[in-house]
């Protein structure tokens, strides 16, 4: 389910490649697609208020977005069968991203009905670097 055949080779990433799914799935990702369809650059919150008052554009990048969260994860859920999904970064403050995932992944998972639970970083942005001294602390 990822890439989409519309969305190979991709674009650039910080890492040297293309396609990477942090370029598809990041607030960047969020703006970059909003402003290819509108040539008006919105810092991601911006764009989720816009989707939040009803406009059309901004709901459409907003799907878009989710879709290919879904497709990502996906994978994951197919291969590996997680207890739980953990979400950080910027978009993880998103609460749309809770109620809309779900239904999403399960059109991409092998089961019909996805029950995986999808949980916000506890300790928001800093969990990541938190995990990473947790694990190095042994």
């Amino acid at each position: 389910p990822f890439p989409d055949i519309t969305e190979i080779p991709g674009p650039s990433c910080y890492c040297g490649r293309r396609g990477c799914l942090e370029t598809w799935v990041s607030g960047r990702a969020l703006q970059a697609g909003y402003a290819q369809h509108s040539q008006q650059e919105l810092k991601a919150e911006e764009i989720i208020a816009k989707m939040r008052s009803g406009d059309r554009l901004a709901r459409l990048v907003w799907d878009r977005y989710i879709d290919r969260v879904a497709r990502g994860l996906s994978l994951v859920v197919n291969t590996l069968d997680p207890d739980v999904f953990v979400m950080g970064g910027g978009m993880s403050n998103v609460a749309e991203l809770y109620d809309e995932l779900p239904t999403q992944l399960a059109r991409y998972t092998f089961s019909r009905v996805f029950e995986t639970p999808i949980r916000k970083a506890r300790h928001g942005d800093s969990s990541g670097v938190r995990g990473a001294a947790w694990l190095w602390k042994g």
